[in-house]
């Protein structure tokens, strides 16, 4: 339980620090950060394991690059099904950033969340 507090605050904390460093990637307070997250998780966990099997052939051609579309496209769903929650992202290419800034940012947080714990 400890585990999932931990990760859920540091995601919260990465979305954050991605909304100062990309532009077009909002979240407005913290207690928005928390609820995204939890958006973000319950689309990673349902939505997304379907995209990656029809887009299987795709991400083969590509070499795994289509990876990152699908990443930012989950992540454009969450902001999608969370209107007015203070997290918003506005298009695609803030999303396909985001989301990469996100997962850099994200698994440094959770390094140091893993050393401290």
């Amino acid at each position: 339980m400890r585990h999932f507090l931990f990760t859920w605050l540091g995601t919260a904390v990465a979305l954050l620090i991605t909304a100062n460093i990309v532009p077009g990637f909002i979240v407005k307070t913290f207690v928005a950060a928390l609820v995204a997250a939890i958006v973000i998780g319950l689309v990673n966990a349902f939505v997304r394991p379907i995209l990656r099997i029809l887009a299987f052939p795709i991400t083969l051609l590509t070499f795994g690059l289509f990876t990152f579309v699908l990443n930012a496209l989950t992540l454009w769903l969450a902001s999608v099904l969370t209107p007015g929650s203070g997290f918003e992202i506005k298009g695609f290419l803030p999303a396909l950033l985001g989301s990469i800034v996100l997962a850099i940012v994200s698994s440094i947080i959770n390094y140091v969340l893993r050393v401290v714990d």
